[in-house]
């Protein structure tokens, strides 16, 4: 069993962590990584204070293991990280902002603080913050990315500047090889959110995730295209959307093929355009593969949709075995 101090911290049995996902983290998501002894993570960025509230006692009515929610401060989240603490979540995780004014008031309700960052500086200002846990998200991570530096490099520089506290290594991980080479540069944990898409219990559309199973190392890019909603940087796989644009010559918004068209329809009955920034979920009709279809360069090690708390079991035992082969290399 592979423990770290981040394992300790939070009272999970392995040091895996689901990653949000937007809209396809679900509470069945959620309670079965953190049932299965990793830390399940909900997107709450966007969702309705009700639809929030709902969801956080849904994942408590399923698991009495820790568990977290995730808060894009790109938005004002005063409102939902409230609903957060007074349900009692024991996890917040904050990304794309300063978590400071919050640190605080989070800490006095007794949970821990996350803060995804994308450089050493990031880590060292957050470390002043008071932060108890920093992702380092590498630049091959999928959906939107915050740093532009590789995992492999990134990882070394951020656990240099964290010092004591525990770092997160994020972008790219896509199974235990990968969790071992993390551990090795010195994380204390791993956050995956391309392999938790290609799971039984994601709500991501049935073809969104062969997508991503079809998919090998080189099928991503990095880009703005998809800014319908949100104008960031981000990893998608490079879709029938994507290619039209890079044909046309990479024009600028406005000028892009298909501008403003309606490609799907929500289950809600809202349309779904061909730029905007929504995931697809079950649900949806229309043209989903044409879509934003966010995924890491980890998506060439996904060959399967499985159960999530398979895919724990699975991550830790091989980590567990990669560990065990780089240390047999050795000689007396």
């Amino acid at each position: 069993m592979i423990r770290t101090t981040f394992s300790e911290l939070l009272g999970i049995d392995v040091p895996i962590v689901q990653a949000p996902i937007g809209a396809a983290s679900t509470a069945q998501l959620v309670a079965a990584v953190s049932d299965a002894g990793g830390l399940g993570m909900l997107s709450g960025s966007w969702r309705e204070p009700d639809e929030l509230r709902a969801l956080i006692a849904d994942i408590q009515s399923r698991t009495e293991r820790a568990f977290g929610v995730n808060l894009g401060l790109a938005w004002d989240q005063a409102e939902r990280l409230a609903i957060c603490l007074d349900a009692g979540v024991p996890v917040v995780s904050f990304f794309w902002g300063d978590p400071s004014t919050f640190v605080e008031e989070v800490h006095a309700a007794g949970a821990v603080v996350m803060q995804t960052i994308g450089s050493a500086e990031d880590a060292r200002r957050q470390v002043a913050n008071g932060v108890d846990v920093l992702v380092a998200q590498g630049w091959e991570a999928g959906g939107h990315v915050w740093g532009e530096v590789a995992t492999m490099a990134l990882i070394p520089a951020v656990v240099d500047a964290a010092g004591s506290v525990p770092v997160i290594a994020a972008g790219g991980i896509g199974d235990g090889r990968g969790m071992a080479a993390a551990l090795a540069l010195g994380a204390q944990g791993v956050w995956l959110g391309t392999r938790f898409l290609a799971s039984i219990e994601s709500a991501a559309h049935h073809v969104y995730k062969g997508a991503v199973i079809a998919a090998d190392e080189a099928a991503t890019a990095y880009t703005t295209l998809f800014d319908g909603g949100w104008a960031a940087p981000h990893r998608v796989l490079r879709n029938s959307t994507y290619r039209a644009w890079e044909a046309a010559g990479r024009p600028a918004q406005g000028r892009r093929p298909g501008e403003d068209e309606q490609l799907a329809t929500n289950a809600d009955g809202s349309a779904v355009r061909r730029y905007d920034d929504a995931k697809p979920v079950e649900g949806i009709s229309g043209d989903v593969e044409a879509l934003s279809l966010y995924a890491g360069q980890s998506a060439g090690l996904v060959h399967d949709v499985r159960p999530s708390a398979q895919i724990v079991f699975d991550l830790a035992d091989e980590a567990e075995r990669a560990l065990r082969r780089a240390l047999s290399t050795f000689g007396e």
